[in-house]
């Protein structure tokens, strides 16, 4: 059956917190860093991958939209998918949920595979692209989440 990555479960602490009294816009990329970070090990890439073939990933564009505050001590879980890649690009889509049922924020990403000699972007392995391909095949039951692929402007 296809599903989406699960994280592991994350609390919110209270270095995270803004003087509004919820979790600072900046927390929400950090949960969905990590969770990225535990999904791009089931991918071949991450930090292994890094240091054993001096090659990683760097973030190119990154969407967030923020749907219910966070607060202290909530506990949340991160769903990830791997919505598709190309020789060199990858892009991930991510929502974070609190462990009481409710959607607090989605994330969008565009990878790069990056040789870190140059830094440049570079072509995946052959046995990288074959482990992305089955970790999105098993996904493909998974539909295009709605808020895939937006973009910021104002309504005309």
């Amino acid at each position: 059956m296809s599903d989406a990555h699960l994280s592991s479960i994350m609390q919110v602490v209270p270095e995270w917190l803004d003087y509004n009294g919820h979790m600072n816009m900046a927390y929400y990329n950090v949960l969905i860093d990590r969770a990225g970070d535990e999904m791009y090990g089931e991918m071949g890439l991450g930090e292994t991958y890094a240091r054993t073939r001096a090659h990683t990933t760097y973030t190119a564009e990154f969407h967030i939209c923020y749907l219910r505050e966070l607060h202290l001590g909530a506990s949340v879980q991160v769903r990830s998918q791997l919505l598709g890649f190309d020789a060199k690009r990858f892009v991930t889509y991510h929502e974070i949920w609190h462990s009481d049922g409710w959607l607090a924020a989605t994330g969008e990403a565009l990878g790069l595979h990056i040789d870190m000699s140059g830094p440049r972007v570079v072509p995946f392995p052959d046995d990288i692209r074959t482990r992305m391909q089955a970790f999105k095949d098993s996904q493909a039951g998974l539909p295009t989440p709605e808020r895939a692929g937006r973009a910021i402007r104002l309504p005309d």
